[in-house]
């Protein structure tokens, strides 16, 4: 028999709550390095409004909605951002992977067919890429406080440029 934590007890029963012990904090860390990814602070379902610019100068107001679903270890996103105005929507989706502060994936805007690559940076809660696919380039940037987001998009192409301020769950 032995004491352990002010208990009398055998030492195969000792071994045993030693062993359930050690599954509890390999839990309880594997849980919170699940949430210690780049991508952590986004998942679930943001939503808001915003303006975007058209290349003919004209701009719109516009209502969005936007899903994350994050990894189980924080470094990988998928993310589908839905917009829509009067008389202008888009449909963006991507698939990224973060290594360090740099991140890189596909995405694509199914309502007009297009769909490349990006690449870019995380600098604390700010993300930043540049994006790619056949006739189309532009820098998007995604920067998060606590429940509210806002997603800015520059082209030089029919897009000229989205602004938009969302929340989480609204």
């Amino acid at each position: 028999m032995m004491t352990i934590f002010g208990s009398t007890c055998s030492l195969s029963s000792a071994m045993r709550r030693a062993g359930a012990a050690a599954v509890v904090l390999a839990f309880a860390v594997s849980a919170g390095h699940a949430q210690s990814g780049p991508f952590s602070s986004l998942n679930g379902a943001w939503s808001g409004t915003g303006t975007v610019s058209l290349s003919d100068g004209s701009k719109e107001r516009i209502r969005c909605r936007a899903q994350y679903r994050v990894g189980s270890n924080g470094n990988a996103l998928k993310q589908s951002l839905r917009c829509a105005s009067d008389s202008y929507r888009f449909d963006l989706s991507s698939d990224v992977t973060a290594q360090g502060n740099r991140v890189a994936g596909t995405w694509g805007e199914a309502s007009r067919n297009l769909y490349g690559d990006l690449q870019g940076q995380i600098s604390g809660n700010e993300i930043n890429v540049f994006v790619t696919a056949a006739g189309f380039a532009g820098n998007l940037s995604v920067t998060t406080r606590g429940n509210r987001q806002s997603v800015t998009i520059d082209s030089k192409g029919d897009l000229r440029g989205v602004s938009i301020t969302m929340s989480r769950g609204s």
